[in-house]
C-alpha cells in the first residue's frame, strides 16, 4: 500500500471519529443522567425525569447539533446550462474524465478569480452528494482555454480515486470538517471537545492532504500539459491577488460612496492589463496559506513535483505563463461573454439603491466622496477647537487669515513643532481648496489605471493648489489667494455636489445579541456600530441572512444621519467610553456623549457573521484605548 493510500484511509478513520466523539458526550451525559435518577427515590425519579432529561441530555443533543451542523454557503452567480456553453461543459467533461470522476451536476460561474467544486455531503462528508462546479469570471476573461483545463482537471481531481478508493471519502472530510469547526460558538458546551478533536484530525489529516493535492496537480498535468499546469498554480493566487486590489482600490470607495459602475469586470481587465508589472511580482511570490485548515503544499514544492514532466516539457518561468501555442480565444468556450458578464454583476453587485455611472464618473465619484467624508470629520474637530461652527472652505480661509485656524491646530496637536504644525494647516488648506474647486466645477479628476489620480482644470491644464495653500496659510498673503480663486472662478461657498452619505464599510457582525434587555443583530463598521431589532428565537438563520443583506447592502452613516426605523447607527464620534461587565456572561457598556448608554451581553445563540467576534473586540479595544 503506498503512502497516500495509507494516509487517505488514517484520514476516513479519523473523520469518523467525529461521529464517535459526538455519541461519546452524549452517551456520559445520559449515563450521568441515570445514575442521578437511580439515586433519587422512585416517585421524585419519575416526577424530576421528564425535566432533568430535557435540562441536560436534551441541552446536550442540540448543542452537539448546533456544533456539528452548518448551511452551506452558495456564492453568488449564473447557471450556466450546457446549452448555453457547450464548449465549456465539454471542457469539464472531459477534465472529469482524466480525473475519474462522474461530471460536475452543474456548472456556475461567479465573480471571484477561483475554481472550487462543491459537494452537498451529509454526515460530515461520509455520504456524498450532488457535486456543482463554481468558476470565476476573471479565469474565462483572462485565461487560455489550456489553463482552465488545468485548473478545472485539478477541482475534480480533489475527489479522484486514483490515490485511494478512500481519498473521496478523506477529501470530503476535511472539506466538511474545515468548514465546520471555525463555526463553532465559544460558548457552545459541546464545542470545546469538539474543538480539541479537531486539532488532532487536523494533524492526523495532513499528510492525506499534502498527497492528494500533489495527485491533483499530477492528474492536471497530464490531462492539460505540465505548462498549463504551472502556470494555473502561479496566476491562480496572483490574479486573486489583482481582484483584491481592484476591490481596495477601485471598486470600493465608489460603492461605499452610494454608486456602482456600468461594467464591475470591464474594469477589472483594464486593471489587469495597466498593472501587468505587480501581476507579475505576485506570480512569482509563494501565496500565503488561507488559514491553519489550508491543505496546499508550498508552492515551491509543487512546482518542484511536476518539473521532470514524462513528454519533456519544462515548467513556465515566473511571469511567463505558459499559453499553449494555437490555442482558441477563451470567450469562445462561452458564446457571449460580455452578456455574461452583466447578468453575473446583477446577481454578485445589485446595485441596491445605488447609482449606477461609467467607469470614469464613478471614480471621480468615489474620489470626491472620500474628500468630502475626511473634511466633514476635519471640519468638526475644528469647529470643537475654535468654540464655533466651521461649515466649510470659507470659513476656513477665514480663520487661516485671522490666524485662528493655526491657534487650533496648535491647540489640538500640542507635542507637533512649529513647522509640522504648519504642515498640517496646509494639508487642511490644500483639502479644503481643492473641494472649493471641485464644487465650482472648475477643476476635475484625471485618472490613470496605473497611478494615483490628480486634480487638473476643466481644460487639463494644471492647477498648482499646494502652492495655493501654502499661501493661504500665511495671514499676510490668504487674501490674495482669495482674489485669485475669485478670478478664476472658485466659489468658496459652493455647497457640497448631490451625492448621498457615505457607506460604512462592515468588519463583521454577530446575531441574537441582547442591547439593553432586547434582542438585537449588530454590525461593526469602520465609522460605527449599527443595531438592528432580532428575531424571535428559533430563527436564526433568517436573521443571518437578513444581516448579511444590510451589510451587502451598504449603510448610510454619518454624524448626522438620524437612525431609522429598521436600525440605529452608533458613530464612534458619539462614543464617550466602553466599559467591560466582568462576569460568567461578559457584557459591555457603551456610554454616549449625550449622556445615555448602551449595554451589550451575548446571549446562548449568539452567532457571527464571518470575522464577527474579532471584529467586535477590535472595536472594544479601540473604543477602550481611545475613550
Amino acid at each position: 500500500m503506498s503512502n497516500g493510500a495509507r494516509a487517505a484511509r488514517v484520514s476516513a478513520a479519523a473523520l469518523a471519529g467525529f461521529l464517535l466523539v459526538a455519541g461519546l458526550q452524549l452517551a456520559v451525559v445520559l449515563l450521568v443522567l441515570w445514575t442521578a435518577l437511580t439515586l433519587l427515590p422512585s416517585a421524585v425519579a419519575l416526577r424530576a425525569g421528564v425535566p432533568l432529561s430535557i435540562a441536560t441530555f436534551g441541552a446536550a443533543g442540540y448543542a452537539t447539533w448546533r456544533a456539528l451542523h452548518t448551511r452551506r454557503r452558495v456564492p453568488a452567480g449564473v447557471a450556466v446550462t450546457r446549452d448555453d456553453a457547450p464548449r465549456l461543459w465539454e471542457l469539464a467533461d472531459k477534465a472529469a474524465g482524466a480525473a475519474g470522476v462522474r461530471p460536475p451536476d452543474s456548472l456556475t460561474v461567479v465573480a471571484d478569480a477561483t475554481a472550487v467544486l462543491g459537494e452537498r455531503t451529509r454526515l460530515l462528508g461520509l455520504i456524498g452528494g450532488r457535486r456543482d462546479l463554481y468558476l470565476g469570471l476573471p479565469l474565462l476573461m483572462a485565461w487560455d482555454p489550456d489553463r482552465l483545463r488545468a485548473v478545472v482537471a485539478h477541482e475534480l481531481a480533489h475527489t479522484s480515486p486514483r490515490l485511494s478508493r478512500w481519498a473521496p471519502v478523506a477529501y470530503r472530510g476535511r472539506v466538511a470538517v474545515s468548514r465546520i469547526v471555525p463555526r463553532i460558538s465559544r460558548r457552545n458546551p459541546a464545542g470545546a471537545v469538539l474543538r480539541a478533536y479537531a486539532g488532532w484530525y487536523r494533524r492526523i489529516e495532513a499528510p492525506f492532504s499534502r498527497a492528494q493535492e500533489l495527485a491533483a496537480d499530477r492528474i492536471a498535468a497530464e490531462h492539460a500539459g505540465v505548462a498549463p499546469a504551472v502556470a494555473a498554480l502561479r496566476d491562480l493566487p496572483a490574479l486573486a491577488g489583482m481582484q483584491r486590489l481592484f476591490h481596495a482600490e477601485y471598486l470600493g470607495p465608489g460603492w461605499q460612496a452610494g454608486y456602482v459602475p456600468d461594467d464591475v469586470f470591464g474594469g477589472l481587465l483594464r486593471v489587469l492589463a495597466a498593472r501587468a508589472v505587480e501581476l507579475t511580482r505576485l506570480r512569482a511570490q509563494d501565496p500565503e496559506p488561507s488559514g491553519p485548515w489550508d491543505p496546499h503544499p508550498p508552492l515551491g514544492e509543487r512546482l518542484a513535483a511536476l518539473a521532470p514532466s514524462p513528454d519533456g516539457e519544462e515548467p513556465a518561468e515566473a511571469g511567463e505563463p505558459a499559453v499553449a501555442e494555437n490555442a482558441e480565444p477563451a470567450e469562445e468556450l462561452v458564446p457571449d461573454l460580455p452578456k455574461l458578464g452583466r447578468a453575473l454583476q446583477a446577481v454578485a453587485f445589485p446595485p441596491g439603491g445605488r447609482t449606477v455611472v461609467s467607469w470614469s464618473e464613478f471614480l471621480s465619484l468615489a474620489r470626491t466622496a472620500e474628500m468630502e467624508r475626511e473634511a466633514e470629520a476635519t471640519l468638526a474637530t475644528i469647529s470643537r477647537a475654535v468654540g464655533a461652527p466651521v461649515p466649510g472652505p470659507e470659513r476656513v480661509l477665514e480663520l487661516a487669515g485671522d490666524g485662528r485656524l493655526r491657534e487650533a491646530a496648535g491647540t489640538l496637536f500640542p507635542d507637533l513643532s512649529p513647522e509640522e504644525t504648519t504642515g498640517r494647516v496646509v494639508d487642511l488648506l490644500g483639502l479644503m481648496l481643492a473641494l472649493a474647486a471641485l464644487r465650482s466645477g472648475v477643476v476635475r479628476w484625471r485618472h490613470s489605471w496605473t497611478g494615483a489620480a490628480e486634480v487638473v482644470g476643466v481644460d487639463g491644464a494644471y492647477l498648482n493648489l499646494a502652492e495655493l495653500a501654502v499661501a493661504a496659510a500665511d495671514p499676510a498673503t490668504t487674501q490674495s489667494v482669495r482674489e485669485y480663486l475669485e478670478k478664476i472662478g472658485v466659489d468658496l461657498a459652493a455647497p457640497a455636489g448631490g451625492a448621498g452619505p457615505a457607506r460604512a464599510q462592515v468588519l463583521g457582525g454577530l446575531v441574537n445579541l441582547s442591547a439593553d434587555g432586547k434582542r438585537t443583530d449588530l454590525l461593526i463598521t469602520d465609522l460605527g456600530l449599527y443595531l438592528v431589532p432580532g428575531l424571535p428565537r428559533g430563527r436564526t438563520a433568517e436573521a443571518r441572512r437578513r444581516l448579511g443583506r444590510i451589510a451587502a447592502a451598504g449603510i448610510p452613516a454619518s454624524a448626522s444621519t438620524p437612525a431609522d426605523a429598521d436600525g440605529r447607527f452608533l458613530p464612534f464620534v458619539d462614543v464617550a467610553s466602553l466599559t467591560t461587565k466582568p462576569g460568567r456572561r461578559r457584557g459591555w457598556v457603551i456610554g454616549l456623549r449625550d449622556g445615555g448608554s448602551v449595554t451589550l451581553r451575548p446571549a446562548l445563540d449568539t452567532e457571527e457573521l464571518p470575522g464577527g467576534w474579532s471584529a467586535w473586540e477590535d472595536a472594544a479595544a479601540f473604543l477602550s484605548g481611545t475613550r
